[in-house]
């Protein structure tokens, strides 16, 4: 009998040693990948979302979540281990990468690999259309083609007379965000603004994420000094956002919507707000950073959309993949995929369409891009998600 239970507790410590033991009670497993607090919280929010819906894996449930590594540029292998580890778990029948960082794809291509089976989902992907679409059953991004108008053109309705777009090369290279920062730029042009591109130091450099995050309080009064208190500014970093909305509720300035709207983008941590009582509650959420917005003199002056994208991306697409698999949706329906993401955001309208190349004309039917209408804290929606995007806009290029 000793030896019996000396033998069961090695097995049992091997175990161990070889990765996480998935629980059998649910009838699949669906796993996501989401970036850490530091670098996108309300990726990981909506992650978390799911897992007190649906119970966590390791504890009978059916979400299995892992986090990619903050310097993910420097450690690619770390996340594409990750993601092939997923599949792994026999009962694994969808993934989902909220955000898709680079990696993602060559991820995708070994889990299909070992499991053609699983149903692969990118959320806003960092690689170019072609190449996830290559890999994912379906990519979703937010509609960066749509919004290059319709930002400068909210700046507009807000007071604005110059646009300034902060960036670095990396996010540059990236197909959709080169495009929209081309179609800014025209549309400045058109709606008779003035387009400024500044350049500020990527957060997985050496430089990391406080680094990036100091260079931006520092900057932003010496821009507002030279460009005017009537200019908007629009930066493509999460980390980065909070800095920015610090110096504009303090200084002066506009700021039309983040480059991943949420209404959790950066304005706890720019103003102090205590949002512990209101989690998950977005209409409450809402309601208090706008008191906090308008009691700071911000009225007029910021936007967002009223729920987080990226919390829908990650608790919205688990709710899709979670229907695929039980066949109450279809894999390539863009009004399924709204379906789930109204789940996460009642009364809020999705504008959703496939992505077609500039280049070519040609549709993409695994590339979709949705937006929401922005809400101007103290004054209300602006009514941009009905405004119709001039046609020429779709065939900029980055």
């Amino acid at each position: 009998m000793k030896k019996c239970g000396i033998l069961a507790v090695l097995l049992l410590l091997l175990s161990l040693a070889c990765g996480p033991s998935y629980a059998a009670d649910a009838p699949f497993h669906i796993g996501i990948m989401t970036g850490t607090v530091s670098q996108s919280e309300d990726d990981l929010r909506g992650a978390e979302a799911a897992i007190a819906e649906y119970g966590d894996a390791s504890s009978s449930g059916m979400v299995v979540h892992v986090t990619y590594p903050d310097n993910f540029m420097s450690e690619m292998e770390t996340t594409i281990s990750l993601l092939t580890g997923l599949a792994d778990d026999p009962l694994m029948k969808a993934v989902v990468v909220n955000q898709s960082i680079p990696g993602t794809t060559e991820g995708f291509r070994r889990i299909r690999e070992k499991r053609p089976d699983i149903i692969l989902l990118a959320a806003q992907p960092h690689e170019d259309p072609a190449l996830i679409s290559s890999a994912a059953d379906l990519a979703i991004s937010v509609n960066n083609i749509s919004r290059g108008y319709l930002i400068p053109l909210a700046a507009q309705m807000m007071g604005a007379k110059t646009f300034v777009h902060v960036s670095f090369p990396r996010h540059m290279s990236v197909e959709l965000l080169g495009r929209r920062r081309s179609i800014m730029e025209q549309a400045c042009k058109d709606l008779g603004m003035t387009f400024v591109f500044e350049t500020a130091p990527d957060p997985t450099s050496d430089i990391g994420v406080a680094g990036a995050q100091q260079f931006i309080l520092e900057k932003v009064p010496t821009w507002l000094e030279k460009y005017g208190k009537d200019t908007a500014f629009f930066c493509t970093n999460d980390a980065q956002t909070e800095p920015l909305l610090k110096r504009i509720v303090e200084l002066g300035g506009y700021f039309p919507e983040a480059s991943l709207p949420s209404p959790l983008m950066g304005y706890p941590g720019a103003l102090g707000i205590d949002l512990s009582k209101e989690k998950g509650d977005w209409p409450a959420i809402l309601k208090k950073v706008e008191e906090s917005v308008v009691g700071a003199g911000g009225a007029g002056r910021l936007g967002t959309w009223a729920y987080s994208y990226s919390y829908t991306q990650s608790a919205g697409l688990i709710e899709f993949a979670k229907r695929v698999v039980e066949g109450k949706a279809k894999i390539n329906s863009l009004r399924d995929v709204s379906d789930a993401y109204g789940k996460y955001t009642p009364g809020a309208k999705w504008n959703a369409s496939f992505y077609t190349d500039a280049g070519t004309g040609v549709r993409n039917n695994k590339f979709g891009l949705v937006y929401q209408d922005t809400y101007v804290f103290g004054k209300g929606y602006l009514g941009v998600s009905s405004v119709e995007v001039p046609e020429k806009y779709f065939s900029i290029s980055k």
